[in-house]
């Protein structure tokens, strides 16, 4: 039987990148409460599923980020803002076993949340660009996808900036989603 430590090693072994205003660093247990905190603004859960999230689902999904990095060998950063240390958002790459047609089954899912408060600074384009450089060269897929509501213009914006082409729609948690994808470049 194989055991998996989701202990310091594991926390050790995701990397820390850093843009102008931006730690991106290993997910860690003390940021439950200001996750929570977001989790529970509506302007935070509007595009994701319309409806708060309690601290039980939270800390499943701050466990679920740090698994992905154990199991998969990437996964989401938590974000820290470097003036005022406080965590403000997540983003990075994940497995979610969705049920979408077309599958994204395979393929790195890019994801990104960021409080509300700090949306038109730049920086979920400094998050999104410092996660997709590493993945450009770390991950072996060809490329990732990431599911958007359509109504979410300023995360429609931020994808097409980063080069996602939307391909498909399909229904998904009571709404539909746009998928959309980006080739890794050539290196």
């Amino acid at each position: 039987m194989t055991y998996i430590s989701l202990g310091s090693l594991a926390l050790e072994a995701i990397p820390r990148l850093e843009t102008p205003d931006l730690v991106l660093r290993a997910p860690h247990p003390a940021d439950l409460a200001a996750a929570v905190a977001l989790h529970q603004d509506p302007a935070f859960y509007r595009y994701l599923g319309n409806k708060p999230a309690d601290e039980e689902a939270v800390w499943r999904r701050l466990l679920g980020q740090l698994g992905q990095w154990a199991a998969l060998g990437y996964g989401s950063w938590a974000l820290e803002e470097k003036a005022s240390g406080r965590y403000v958002g997540a983003v990075g790459f994940f497995e979610m076993q969705r049920a979408l047609t077309p599958s994204l089954r395979g393929t790195p899912e890019a994801g990104w949340v960021l409080a509300p408060g700090l949306h038109g600074r730049g920086y979920a384009s400094q998050a999104l660009a410092a996660a997709l450089a590493w993945a450009d060269q770390q991950l072996p897929a060809p490329r990732t996808a990431c599911i958007i509501d359509p109504d979410n213009a300023a995360s429609l914006r931020l994808a097409h900036k980063f080069g996602y082409r939307a391909y498909a729609r399909s229904p998904y948690d009571g709404g539909e989603v746009l998928l959309l994808e980006r080739a890794r470049p050539a290196q």
